[in-house]
């Protein structure tokens, strides 16, 4: 794509907003309906590119990460943001999956899973996901809905949303977060590493590229720079690095960067929104497992480092355990154990050889296929870059800390990971039943405290991203200067306001096997399966689910 392409498309967007003429309620749910029939076009090639691009083998299971994280998340998004349009219609505010409770300290806990319409209950039976918002918030107050009144007379802002290259479903459903709900038209950057996609998202979202709300380009370095100061440009949103960022907003160069950030003189004048990276932690409080519990956590962990080759914001990468906790060798070994026995995946992402070599201090034997890499007893004095920096590479650091009881643990854990480990986005803590029985309060308290947006309790928080309704983003707080994990959300079905956090809660051990599990038997049917159950919900699309769960 060349620079006048890329006018051209800004040209057409821009005249689009002089012929507005308001972007109803109505008309959302009528271009999500349009788009999850076009989507249903373009799935196949869809996961046949991304696998292509990544080497993954035709027979091979994880095919169905692409499907997972690609078209289902896509159309689970339309479908959850369906629904609740259509309430917001019916009565003038989203319907949620249950009733608000205010805490002691005025802080509102907003029930956002399962959500109600398409089967949650049945289909991940044992998780529900909770939306905290910032203290202070007033009941009456729970919803913003301001962008769903946009009238004729009122431009639509127009948003350059810079696409993440390692994940599908991200830049999709920023696009469709910006357009659908806050009503901005969208110019889609597509990343170089999977701007191989843009067909199928041409395809996929043909009604709103139709309705003039959206156009995709493709590009390198030169039109990045050049699109971020166009005069066209109302808004920014970003998914990528810390480091891409402060390059955006204060300058490549070192001296003109640091020299920006002092006189808080930003380059840009658009306002910018992010999700950038973490160096994501997994507290394990010390406790009696049962041998199926630790199995389970320990496969939970492998997964969430081995899922998309560990090119994930939020693939593990540090381990906090107790010195003194009995089982903390079984379940390390354990861990070990599930990561030696998965092939190892091609290195997709850029540079992702040498980020292995430095942090895992080693010369792998294969620079293309990364060998999985746990460290044990890392020490943060002395490696600090394993806790404050992204390695974006399938190196995990494990940690121990001294502590006289599993309180005191858990308490030194949440000021580790809030003081020493780098990022906001997101964090997981597994808890015994014992401690989950008797500490409740001590347990909430310390979630309260964690400076992340998305926590998952015994679960790793992938699934607070993937359930869509489930607002996404760093931790508020964050500025241009110190942008951390990012500032602002996308998804937020429930248009919720003043979002702090979400919180994901289940049991140690589901039943049956996650999907995301790499024993699982069956997962690109399962995968298949929820994607036709969420494009068309119904009984008989649930039936054939259940059988594909069940037999292989």
């Amino acid at each position: 794509m060349n620079l006048p392409e890329i006018d051209q498309a800004l040209k057409e967007l821009t005249e689009a907003n002089r012929i507005s003429d308001g972007f109803s309620v109505a008309q959302r749910i009528r271009l999500i309906e349009l788009c999850l029939q076009s989507l249903s076009e373009a799935v196949v090639e869809w996961v046949d590119l991304c696998c292509h691009a990544k080497q993954i083998p035709k027979d091979s299971p994880v095919r169905a990460e692409e499907v997972l994280a690609g078209p289902v998340s896509v159309a689970r998004y339309l479908q959850v943001l369906l629904i609740s349009l259509q309430a917001i219609q019916r009565s003038g505010k989203p319907q949620l999956p249950g009733t608000p409770v205010q805490t002691t300290e005025k802080q509102w806990r907003v029930p956002v899973f399962p959500t109600k319409g398409i089967d949650d209950a049945i289909v991940f039976s044992g998780l529900k996901a909770e939306a905290w918002l910032k203290p202070g918030v007033e009941s009456e107050s729970l919803f913003n809905l301001e962008h769903l009144e946009r009238d004729s007379t009122t431009p639509f802002p127009l948003t350059l949303v810079l696409g993440a290259g390692n994940v599908s479903a991200i830049p999709a459903t920023d696009v469709l977060t910006k357009i659908l709900q806050d009503g901005e038209r969208v110019l889609l950057k597509m990343n170089p590493v999977n701007d191989y996609l843009r067909p199928v998202f041409e395809q996929s979202f043909q009604p709103l590229i139709e309705a003039d709300l959206l156009r995709i380009v493709c590009g390198n370095a030169e039109e990045s720079a050049a699109l971020v100061e166009h005069a066209a440009i109302d808004r920014i949103h970003i998914t990528g690095s810390t480091q891409t960022h402060d390059a955006i907003v204060w300058g490549s160069d070192p001296v003109e960067r640091e020299s920006r950030k002092k006189s808080n003189q930003p380059k840009l004048d658009a306002p910018i929104t992010s999700e950038l990276g973490n160096v994501s932690p997994w507290i394990v409080v010390p406790g009696k497992y049962s041998e199926k519990q630790l199995q389970f956590q320990a496969e939970n962990i492998a997964a969430s480092i081995m899922n998309n080759a560990s090119f994930n914001c939020l693939a593990t990468k540090v381990i906090i355990t107790a010195a003194h906790w009995k089982q903390r060798e079984q379940f390390l070994s354990m861990i070990e154990q599930f990561l030696a026995k998965s092939p190892r995946r091609f290195a997709y992402y850029p540079g992702a050889a040498e980020r292995w070599e430095r942090f895992a201090n080693d010369v792998p034997d294969d620079k293309e296929y990364l060998p999985w890499r746990l460290i044990r007893d890392a020490n943060p004095q002395k490696t600090p870059y394993l806790f404050q920096e992204e390695s974006f590479v399938c190196v995990c650091a494990e940690t121990a800390i001294d502590s006289i009881s599993d309180t005191n643990f858990l308490e030194q854990a949440v000021n580790f990971v809030n003081d020493q480990v780098w990022g906001t986005l997101c964090a997981t803590i597994t808890v015994p039943d014992p401690f989950r029985k008797t500490q409740q309060e001590f347990l909430e308290r310390c979630v309260s405290q964690m400076r992340y947006g998305a926590i998952g309790i015994n679960h790793w928080p992938a699934l607070n991203y993937a359930f869509m309704s489930t607002p996404w983003g760093g931790a508020p707080g964050a500025d241009l200067k110190n942008v951390a994990s990012g500032i602002g959300n996308v998804h937020n079905t429930y248009f919720l306001r003043d979002v702090s956090k979400t919180v994901l809660f289940g049991p140690l051990t589901l039943f049956p096997k996650p999907v995301w599990f790499p024993s699982h038997p069956n997962p690109e049917s399962v995968g298949w399966g929820l994607l036709k159950h969420y494009s068309h919900p119904s009984v008989g699309n649930l039936l054939r689910l259940g059988r594909s769960v069940v037999f292989k």
